[in-house]
């Protein structure tokens, strides 16, 4: 048997792709400690805090706007279900955070449906959930759109971009090329 035959079979992550957008992004440079078009692979134990705090927060926001913890995210195993799933939190005792058309005031908190707009102060982010195998981690992906991710396009097709370079999105179907292409 070779070490091939062996090997344990890898499993899927969970991805939490969360596409940005804010009206002074270029200006301000409020994204620029965020990688984008990178997905980072963190702890399903772990509670992951969005806000202007980098010492307490994994994810900062350049702008004094932002509260020091804006909200949390924080990934469980439902009863009914075998993949991860998260529930959002508010955090700030200043600003309303807004899930879909839910508003949520300081420290209450809701499950994450698998496509949704948050909204706080000037800034929309549309997350979206990939299912996976495994409950030990989970991925995050950050993309900068340049146009509002406002209710009504969610469902429209989007051509994000990075803050600065081009992102390539991987597909999963086969692509057709030519042969004198490769």
């Amino acid at each position: 048997m070779s070490s091939f035959e062996d090997a344990d079979t890898e499993e899927t992550v969970t991805c939490l792709q969360m596409t940005l957008y804010h009206p002074g992004l270029l200006q301000t440079g409020i994204f620029q400690s965020i990688r984008f078009c990178h997905r980072e692979k963190l702890s399903s134990s772990e509670v992951v805090k969005f806000g202007r705090n980098a010492t307490i927060c994994r994810y900062t926001f350049l702008d004094k706007q932002v509260s020091r913890v804006q909200f949390s995210l924080q990934p469980f195993k439902d009863f009914s279900s075998s993949v991860l799933s998260f529930e959002i939190k508010n955090m700030s005792k200043k600003t309303s955070l807004i899930v879909d058309s839910r508003e949520l005031g300081y420290l209450n908190k809701t499950n994450l449906p698998y496509r949704c707009m948050v909204r706080f102060g000037d800034y929309q982010l549309l997350m979206e959930k990939e299912d996976g195998e495994s409950l030990d981690f989970f991925e995050t992906q950050f993309i900068l759109s340049p146009r509002p991710l406002s209710q009504e396009n969610i469902c429209a097709a989007t051509n994000p971009v990075p803050e600065n370079g081009n992102c390539s999105t991987r597909s999963t179907s086969p692509t057709e090329m030519d042969e004198n292409e490769a």
